[in-house]
């Protein structure tokens, strides 16, 4: 079988998984509801309990899952490419924190505020921890490495999570709504929120899927970008604009779900190559069907309790970045 017949062979493997993940999500939780029962209330609604549940629950959920899993997936498909580094990922830069402190700010400063208003805040709060962490993870010698980067937004990270802790202590309001969200969590989503914040995903992924191209170039890094003819300054910036509505859309959807942006793009460089032509649409599928997948787990496993799919994100991701970063640390010194 040839190589491009293997990756289009991956990519449908990862959409049927994905489809079936997805169903399974739809039919599992505190109250179990038969397939049946979900094709019924997508056909023919007829108010009762078990079709309000699948319609402003189970959809609306699944929904979020969807969107913030391939977007967080992308975002650090793109920033590893751009970066050249395998470290990279809304989550180690510190560019989920910085939209999560600056929704929390708007929270604290806005009572009420609709989702369209909180998710400029988060593009706005991920865009600057970006530029924050590459400018000082470029300062002194040999540019910006990947560790510099990594240790420049795990202190970024740890900077602004203190500052998000000490507003929310004395901002109990505000705490009590965003407790659950800033662990990471697609639970009580309403379909309003998705359709407000859905648009700008949509939209990064859509540019990220038709830029896959000029990223793949940019991530064979800058000497071989420049002399193939690209624009390094205008594809860098057009890149981060994609990075920024991904996961700002995603922190404002769901909160900062953490690792999906770390180690799909790995998984998906293991299974496609490291063509991110290839990579980028393989992440939106794998990073769709972990947190789908892993969230319907959680409620199999734990139906009774409502567990944040970021703490099942957390136990699987810490582990590999620790790997990763050693893996590093021992090829190449800082």
């Amino acid at each position: 079988m040839s190589t491009l017949a293997s990756r289009r062979l991956v990519l449908l493997g990862l959409a049927v998984a994905l489809c079936v993940s997805a169903a399974w999500s739809l039919t599992v939780g505190t109250i179990a509801l038969p397939l049946q029962t979900i094709v019924a209330a997508i056909i023919d609604f007829d108010g009762s309990r078990e079709h309000l549940i699948a319609a402003t629950v189970r959809f609306p959920r699944l929904l979020a899952g969807l969107i913030a899993g391939s977007a967080f997936a992308v975002a650090g498909a793109i920033m590893q490419a751009v970066t050249n580094n395998p470290l990279a990922s809304p989550g180690i830069l510190g560019i989920n924190a910085g939209a999560a402190l600056a929704i929390v700010v708007a929270l604290s400063v806005v009572d009420g505020g609709a989702a369209g208003v909180y998710v400029w805040c988060a593009f706005a709060g991920a865009a600057a921890a970006a530029i924050v962490v590459y400018a000082v993870g470029s300062a002194g010698r040999g540019g910006a490495t990947p560790l510099k980067l990594a240790l420049a937004g795990a202190i970024l990270s740890a900077f602004v999570g203190s500052l998000t802790t000490a507003i929310l202590i004395f901002d109990t309001a505000s705490l009590d709504v965003v407790r659950v969200w800033s662990i990471g969590s697609v639970e009580g989503r309403s379909l309003a929120t998705i359709m407000a914040i859905a648009p700008y995903g949509l939209v990064g992924l859509a540019g990220a899927l038709l830029l896959r191209g000029q990223i793949a170039t940019l991530s064979l890094g800058p000497e071989i970008a420049a002399q193939l003819g690209q624009n390094l300054a205008v594809w860098r910036l057009a890149a981060a604009a994609i990075v920024v509505l991904l996961a700002g859309g995603a922190v404002a959807l769901t909160g900062p779900i953490g690792f999906v942006g770390l180690f799909v793009p790995h998984a998906a460089r293991l299974i496609v190559g490291t063509d991110y032509r290839w990579i980028i649409p393989a992440s939106a599928l794998g990073g769709a069907f972990v947190v789908v997948f892993c969230d319907a787990l959680l409620r199999a496993v734990l139906p009774d309790r409502d567990v944040p799919v970021g703490i099942a994100m957390a136990l699987i991701g810490a582990p590999f970045f620790i790997h990763l970063a050693r893996s590093r640390t021992a090829r190449r010194p800082l």
